[in-house]
C-alpha cells in the first residue's frame, strides 16, 4: 500500500492524480484549499483519504498537515507538488503586480512549503519520491503569461537543484512538465490547445513516468518535442512567431 501526498487534489490533475492512486489501493493526503472537495473524495473512499484544507502558501499550515500524516499513517512513499494557477498578467497594469505575487507564491514556493516538512523524515528513511508539477510554459516567455512562464521556469529549475542535493540519499526528485490539459485552468484559454489531454489520461501517463524512475518526463511527449524545437529557436525568430500569440485573459 502506497501513501501518497498531494497538493491541489481538489479538482483537475490533482484530483485525478489522487483518483488513481486510491483506485490502486493507495492511501492518500489530500491538500487543496476547497475542503469541501476533499470531503466528496473521501466519501468516495472511506478511510483512505486524509484531508488537508489549507493554502500552500501557508508553510505553517503544511507543516502541521505533515506531521499529522506522519504520526497516522508514516512516511510517505511519494509528495507530488501538484498545486498551481495561471493567470494571464501584463506588466504595463499596476494591478496585476499581485497577481505575479500570487502565481509566484503558489507555483514556486508552494512547491518548496509542499516538500520541505517531509524532506527530513524522508531522508532518515532513506526512501520516496518528490514530485514537481511543472509545465511546458517554463520553456520559453509566452506573452501575456510572463508571471506563469516564470512560475515554471522556476520551478524546472528548482526542482533540478533538488534533485542534485539529494543525489544518492534515497530520496528521488522527478520533473513532470505537462502540456495542455483539459481543466477548469485550460478552460479559459481563448486559443487552440494542441495534444490536449483529458486529466484522467494525464494522470495516467504522470504515474507511470514516476514509477519508471524518470526524473525529466515531458506529458505528452509531442508537446515536449514542441518545447525542444522552442528552445533552439533564435530570438529573433521566435518573437517573430509568438508577437502576434493571444493572451490568456487577465479578467478571473
Amino acid at each position: 500500500m502506497k501513501k501518497v501526498v498531494i497538493s491541489g487534489a481538489s479538482s483537475g490533475i490533482g484530483l485525478a492524480l489522487a483518483r488513481y492512486y486510491l483506485e490502486r489501493g493507495s492511501v492518500v493526503a489530500g491538500i487543496a484549499r476547497r475542503g469541501e472537495l476533499l470531503q466528496n473524495l473521501a466519501s468516495e473512499f472511506p478511510g483512505k483519504v486524509f484531508c488537508y484544507a489549507l493554502d500552500v502558501r501557508n508553510a505553517v499550515a503544511l507543516q502541521n498537515a505533515a506531521q499529522d500524516f506522519l504520526s497516522r499513517v508514516g512516511v510517505p512513499d511519494i509528495v507530488i507538488a501538484n498545486a498551481g494557477v495561471s493567470r494571464g498578467t501584463l506588466t504595463e497594469y499596476a494591478e496585476d503586480i499581485d497577481a505575479f505575487q500570487q502565481v509566484i507564491d503558489i507555483n514556486v514556493l508552494g512547491i518548496v512549503k509542499t516538500f520541505q516538512p517531509f524532506l527530513v523524515p524522508m531522508r532518515e528513511a532513506k526512501q520516496g519520491t518528490l514530485v514537481g508539477i511543472a509545465s511546458v510554459a517554463g520553456f520559453r516567455g509566452l506573452p501575456g503569461a510572463g508571471a506563469y512562464s516564470a512560475s515554471k521556469a522556476a520551478a524546472i529549475t528548482y526542482l533540478e537543484s533538488l534533485r542534485v542535493e539529494l543525489r544518492e540519499s534515497g530520496v528521488q526528485v522527478v520533473t513532470i512538465c505537462p502540456g495542455y490539459i483539459k481543466t477548469p485552468m485550460t478552460d479559459v484559454n481563448p486559443y487552440p490547445m494542441p495534444f490536449i489531454l483529458e486529466p484522467e489520461e494525464a494522470a495516467k501517463r504522470m504515474v507511470r513516468a514516476i514509477e519508471s524512475g524518470k526524473k525529466f518526463t515531458v506529458i505528452p511527449w509531442q508537446m515536449g518535442l514542441v518545447g525542444r524545437i522552442l528552445k533552439l529557436l533564435p530570438n529573433w525568430l521566435y518573437d517573430l512567431v509568438f508577437k502576434k500569440a493571444p493572451y490568456k485573459p487577465r479578467n478571473f
